[in-house]
């Protein structure tokens, strides 16, 4: 997968499996549209399939903006992904409140459903988990945050997603954030409030920093 295909995946969500507990008790999100809307932080990804993992590792920062879309029950997706000194971006997904109120993410010229979000704990978190069909299914998640500062109880939780799908702290990797290439791009399209600059340090504990 290449540069774009990171913009795209980090925009798809599935749902879990069902196991035994806690496992099972981690259901799609029934978040409302309206408490959505902003930008979110991209803080960390998890992966089954071993090549998204080392796509992860180029991952220098990225995130979401979410803006609302003709239908009150739809959210805008704007990506931006930067690795090395590109910035890629797509607004290819949006979200949409589906029926039971499980919030989907489609894509935006087919309509399709690629995934869902996941509930959470906090309201400072997005969890956004993927499938992708090869030879089996193979799953994944992306962590997003209103900001970088996230807990210790919010990494953790976070942390025990990824374990319900095989995966160990080992095997996350989280965004070291040490350049500026997306913040500016965005800052020169928009002015909507933007990310706010965060230490490498509070974005990237020692596991799974690249």
């Amino acid at each position: 997968m290449g540069s774009a295909g990171l913009v795209a995946v980090l925009g798809l969500a599935a749902l879990l499996p069902a196991g035994a507990e806690p496992c099972a008790a981690q259901r799609p999100d029934s978040s409302a549209a309206a408490q959505l809307p902003g930008t979110w932080l991209y803080v960390a990804g998890a992966a089954q399939f071993p090549q998204h993992r080392v796509e992860m590792l180029l991952i220098d920062h990225a995130f979401l903006r979410l803006e609302p879309g003709a239908s009150g029950q739809q959210l805008l997706i704007s990506h931006y992904v930067a690795v090395g000194d590109q910035c890629f971006t797509n607004n290819l997904t949006y979200l949409e409140v589906a029926a039971g109120n499980a919030t989907l993410v489609k894509h935006a010229k087919t309509q399709q459903t690629e995934g869902m979000l996941m509930n959470v704990s906090s309201e400072n978190l997005l969890l956004i988990q993927y499938q992708m069909q090869r030879e089996r299914t193979y799953l994944g998640q992306y962590l997003y945050a209103r900001n970088l500062s996230i807990s210790t109880a919010e990494r953790e939780e976070f942390e025990q997603h990824a374990a319900c799908l095989g995966l160990g702290a080992e095997q996350i990797v989280y965004a070291p954030w040490r350049t500026e290439v997306c913040r500016v791009k965005a800052a020169e399209g928009s002015n909507s409030p933007q990310p706010e600059p965060v230490a490498a340090a509070t974005a990237s504990p020692a596991a799974g920093t690249p």
